[in-house]
């Protein structure tokens, strides 16, 4: 059995949504052996920092909260699509070879995986394509840029997802790992009354 994790590694100088300023997480010390006799931090990030989950009220004003999310429908089998000849956004065209199904869990690994630094550009999920995942009734979708959209107006690609809970994490790297199915994992921190949370995200392969 092999395992790949697929998080951002968090630090001070990772890469953040539009590279702003108040997005980079933050760690400083609390006491250290110079006046303690032990070493502790503490750490002030965004939810939306590296790989997370969304919950609906990051985009509905009534939209429900992360602990909301069972753990069960964030565990269980996936697909890895290779997307990474797409250069703008991923289209209703570019999934339709994959003969996604109802219930299924598909991580989309795009030109994104490849560089550490935040590309303006990234590559995201068109709204047709989010519509797309929406008629089928996918459980979820992970993807490797830190957004799932490129602010688009309204929001269409999460907004299309959420009405029909779809779980969506964004955040994922993928450079290192081939399309394909996999055992998926994605364990957010057991956070309460909030809009998102940083999570550990999974993939193991050989697992049948």
């Amino acid at each position: 059995m092999k395992v790949y994790d697929i998080s951002m590694l968090i630090n001070a100088d990772m890469q953040v949504y539009k590279n702003k300023p108040e997005k980079k997480p933050a760690v400083t010390t609390a006491c250290d052996f110079s006046n303690a006799t032990v070493h502790e931090s503490n750490l002030f990030m965004n939810v939306h920092t590296g790989t997370h989950l969304d919950a609906n009220l990051h985009m509905f004003p009534d939209g429900s909260t992360i602990e909301s999310i069972p753990l069960e429908r964030l565990v269980g089998p996936a697909r890895v699509f290779d997307l990474s000849h797409v250069e703008d956004g991923i289209t209703k065209a570019d999934l339709l070879p994959f003969n996604i199904q109802n219930d299924e869990w598909i991580i989309l690994k795009t030109k994104n995986s490849f560089s550490e630094e935040f590309d303006f550009d990234f590559v995201y999920v068109k709204q047709d394509a989010a519509e797309y995942l929406a008629e089928i009734g996918i459980r979820g979708v992970a993807i490797d840029g830190l957004g799932i959209e490129r602010a688009q107006p309204g929001y269409p690609t999460h907004k299309s997802l959420m009405n029909k809970d779809i779980y969506i994490v964004e955040g994922v790297r993928l450079k290192d790992i081939e399309a394909g199915s996999y055992f998926m994992v994605i364990a957010p921190l057991k956070l309460e009354g909030i809009d998102a949370a940083p999570a550990r995200a999974l993939l193991i392969g050989d697992w049948k």
